[in-house]
């Protein structure tokens, strides 16, 4: 078991080092967030979190670079208008960062077989969770600063019909038991919620769809631009016309808001789990591609950017729900809150409890650049309701 876990930390590391190598000379620099660092502090970042989980907490050894160690540990989640102002002067030079890399991976990787499992799954978990931060940092990057080839693009001449979908009365499972599989302090425990019987729209909502929204003055999603009269979304390595049966990627307040033009809600978190992994007959089942390299739909890094919404039907749920999970995270009207019997991580004890402040939103599900092993129903994520970067879609509920 654990050389399946060391192979997935070294496909990882694979990963994250091809996105740096995606950059343009000069662009590690670029802070293409204005809410984020500079991209110089996720090259160091990865290592440093290994540093600090594997080599300073775990085996007690000696720091060779304190101030690295320092300067690279977190990230940053500032409140509206509170940006950050750092120079790139400010910053260590590439060739440092890299030497710093270096030694931390020897160090680590020497190491690695002498310490418990979960904590190389962290390390693991966190790597490909970054690895679609950078995804969606370097979309929003200028063209010329990032070298890569573009997905093919298909289009659709007229946007597709969404119909809703009978759910019918059940019991949602949320989170899961601590039986040592691994999992984020938040995940925990496992518990079930009774969720009165709803509908939801059977696919994700699309640019089409949106489009009609954005006709009566309100606001474009981050991933598009007008040119003339015409609408176009920018793809990661390339700008092309809207594909309209592509699903819109919004803000939680921009999908909140088509929701309710549409006399809809967006589904709460339970919502989203009885939709995706109840069945008629039982109460909830984990699909039994969850979590696996071989699921299907567009997710694990297979492309870029989005698939049509109706592209992957073997992905549907048990009540044919299309794309819960894949093509893009789906946006819930829960807030971030803590499960009941709640326990802070004693490796990360701030990983969740920090965003309990009713100002960040459960997503759910998967985008085409998240990790396999992050698809598992249990997983949680969370964002400002603000934030415009995501690859994060949703579908309409009828209560």
């Amino acid at each position: 078991m654990l050389d399946h876990v060391l192979n997935e930390l070294k496909e990882a590391r694979e990963n994250t080092d091809s996105l740096f190598g995606l950059l343009s000379q000069g662009a590690v620099y670029d802070r293409p967030i204005p809410a984020r660092h500079r991209i110089i502090f996720y090259l160091g970042h990865l290592e440093a979190f290994d540093w600090n989980q594997i080599a300073r907490q775990c085996m007690d050894i000696p720091t060779f670079h304190p101030e690295f160690d320092r300067l690279f540990e977190a990230g940053i989640d500032p409140e509206p208008g509170q940006l950050p102002n750092d120079q790139p002067k400010d910053w260590p030079s590439v060739a440092e960062t890299l030497e710093y890399n270096r030694r931390t991976r020897e160090t680590v990787d020497a190491v690695l077989r002498n310490v418990p499992r979960e904590r190389v799954e962290m390390i693991v978990e966190h790597r490909q969770m970054h690895a679609e931060t950078l995804a969606y940092m370097w979309h929003n990057l200028p063209y010329e600063r990032k070298n890569g080839s573009a997905d093919p693009v298909s289009q659709a001449l007229q946007p597709l019909s969404n119909s809703m979908v009978d759910i019918p009365a059940g019991v949602a499972t949320l989170g899961q038991d601590r039986n040592g599989t691994f999992g984020w302090d938040n995940e925990f425990q496992l518990h079930s919620v009774v969720v009165p019987a709803f509908s939801i729209s059977k696919h994700k909502i699309t640019n089409g769809e949106y489009l009609e929204f954005v006709r009566t003055g309100q606001d474009a999603p981050n991933f598009w631009v007008k040119r003339g009269d015409e609408w176009f979304l920018r793809g990661m390595f390339s700008e092309f016309p809207l594909p309209l049966d592509w699903p819109v990627y919004v803000t939680q307040r921009q999908a909140s808001a088509y929701a309710a033009w549409r006399g809809s809600a967006l589904p709460t978190e339970a919502q989203f789990h009885r939709a995706a992994f109840g069945t008629p007959r039982e109460t909830e089942v984990t699909q039994p591609w969850n979590g696996r390299a071989d699921a299907p739909g567009n997710l694990d890094f297979r492309r870029w950017d989005p698939i049509p919404v109706n592209a992957s039907p073997e992905g549907d749920s048990a009540f044919g729900v299309s794309q819960l999970v894949g093509n893009g995270w789906e946006w819930t009207s829960t807030p971030f809150a803590p499960f009941p019997g709640f326990q802070p991580g004693s490796y990360y004890p701030g990983y969740s409890a920090n965003f309990f402040d009713d100002q960040h939103y459960v997503i759910k599900g998967a985008s085409p650049r998240t990790a396999a092993r992050l698809t598992r129903r249990s997983l949680r994520n969370w964002f400002r309701p603000d934030y415009p970067y995501l690859y994060a879609s949703f579908h309409l509920v009828h209560n």
